[in-house]
């Protein structure tokens, strides 16, 4: 039988949401995420008191471990990543139910094990059938990984229990291969199983949106055409690729960031107001603005692509993106991608949404920006307001959450002088809890079953029918515009605002 908590009343908001009994399998235990992310993040709802006594960590990977092997794995990125401190009653709880299977992906033994692995942990641990199975791996082997738990009966639950299954983004290199990427998810899990991971989406300030929207009204009736000029929608980066060049190779800015967490970001910031905050509601309203979303005749003068070339960041002198180890000296690969939007709805007529991202750019900040017109008449002189820009509503996502509002005021002393100023609001100085990383947030909806947070294929598809013919042109055009690192972008980016008669927000 499925496990609930008889004490929880739902409308009790003091109450937390701790999972059932379950177990989750992680797939790519070597890597980045699983280290500096996924395995602190369940540390950390474990020392919240989020997850049941008896749960379960599975690693499969290609290592010749025992559980020990694994568990030392598992308790040095917790020591070296977790957000919470280290507590050593919390951890001997936790070590209680790490397993390891080693194996390939294509190998029928290893699952075999898994399986029986399983078994075990439903039996001693008491997980009662419930099991995640976390894929951190490149997508190119999710097929593989998927048709073994198929095969080897580890994707259909008993009646009572349930089993899920966990994407990490990219949801494929264009819209055919996401539409494939669907099929192979799609014929062995149901869709209601399936989560795709978006971090972005768990970040606290990002959730806020929607409250800072529907829940206050001095904002939403200024959320439209009539008030607003544009929007800014920025991620911007000050390190290099690192060591993903295996991965950034042949991806690129504009799939690894817009196509996903920025047109998201676009989406929650330009819906509709939902029914409820649930999860049929919120993708209902999403997937709306999604189909409304139209790009410009002229990509050649509405879009820009760059490549970070040799420079300053951080006080030290950084290798181009070409130079960087791993990455061919041919490689047209953009680091920095901007493009302009629209929506055709009556809210947002005529309302230009630019969204960009990069890397190697003057610091790291990702926010949005939402700049009102300037008031239709102003009985000030010129002089008195020569430094008075345009209002301001600027959602901070990090890495300093909050909100700042941005308007004019009056110096002080006997001359009429406007200036801008900004009041701010602060994630850190106005509540005593301290923000969730987006992963605990995530992995224990995945484990309640709760979906709010995570596309579905069909926002995913519309995504990259906004994104493909943009891929599409850049292509056609050559190579990216180099821009030296520690900048804020290639020139056609600059230009890009420049003629709409505006300008890029210096975070």
């Amino acid at each position: 039988m499925s496990w609930t908590n008889p004490l929880r009343d739902p409308a009790d908001r003091r109450l937390p949401r701790v999972a059932g009994p379950c177990g989750l399998v992680l797939f790519g235990v070597t890597g980045d995420l699983s280290r500096k992310k996924l395995m602190p993040a369940v540390y950390d709802l474990a020392n919240r008191g989020l997850l049941p006594p008896g749960f379960s960590l599975v690693g499969f990977a290609r290592r010749d471990w025992a559980d020990q092997d694994f568990a030392q794995i598992v308790h040095d990125s917790v020591k070296e990543h977790a957000r919470t401190e280290f507590r050593e009653e919390v951890w001997q709880q936790l070590l209680e139910g790490i397993r390891f299977v080693p194996g390939n992906f294509d190998d029928p033994a290893a699952f075999d094990t898994l399986r029986r692995t399983i078994e075990e942990l439903d039996e001693t641990r008491g997980t009662d059938g419930n099991h995640a199975f976390y894929l951190a791996i490149p997508p190119g082997f999710f097929g593989d990984v998927v048709t073994q738990l198929e095969r080897h009966g580890l994707a259909e639950a008993k009646e009572g229990s349930w089993r899920r299954v966990v994407v990490e983004k990219p949801f494929g290199h264009d819209l055919a291969s996401a539409r494939e990427l669907d099929e192979v998810l799609a014929g062995v899990f149901s869709e209601d199983s399936v989560f795709r991971i978006d971090h972005y989406l768990g970040k606290e300030t990002v959730q806020s949106i929607l409250a800072i929207r529907f829940a206050n009204a001095m904002f939403e009736p200024l959320w439209n055409a009539n008030y607003v000029d544009h929007v800014q929608i920025t991620m911007a980066e000050d390190v290099g690729i690192g060591g993903r060049a295996g991965y950034y190779d042949g991806i690129g800015a504009a799939r690894d960031v817009i196509q996903n967490h920025l047109l998201q970001l676009m989406a929650l910031v330009a819906m509709e107001e939902p029914t409820a905050f649930d999860a049929h509601s919120l993708r209902q309203e999403k997937q709306k603005l999604l189909s409304s979303i139209v790009l410009p005749r002229r990509l050649d003068l509405t879009t820009a692509r760059g490549q970070y070339a040799a420079g300053w960041a951080g006080g030290e002198k950084v290798a181009g993106f070409l130079e960087e180890e791993g990455i061919r000296r041919t490689s047209r690969t953009e680091t920095f991608a901007a493009i302009t939007l629209h929506v055709a709805n009556r809210r947002w007529a005529g309302v230009p949404f630019y969204l960009r991202t990069g890397k190697r750019l003057g610091r790291r900040v990702t926010e949005v920006a939402v700049v009102l017109k300037r008031a239709p008449h102003q009985p000030f002189s010129a002089a008195s307001t020569e430094e008075l820009g345009q209002n301001a509503i600027v959602i901070r996502v990090q890495p300093d959450e909050g909100m700042t509002v941005r308007f004019g005021s009056k110096v002080p002393g006997t001359a009429m002088e406007i200036r801008d100023v900004n009041m701010d609001f602060v994630y850190g100085g106005s509540f005593t809890e301290t923000s969730p990383e987006a992963y605990e947030r995530l992995i224990l909806d995945v484990l309640l079953g709760e979906p709010p947070l995570f596309p579905r294929s069909e926002e995913v598809e519309l995504s990259w029918q906004i994104l493909d013919p943009v891929l599409a042109a850049w292509e056609r055009k050559g190579k990216p515009e180099p821009y030296p690192a520690g900048t804020w972008g290639p020139e056609s980016a600059e230009k890009m605002l420049a003629r709409d008669g505006r300008t890029w927000r210096r975070p």
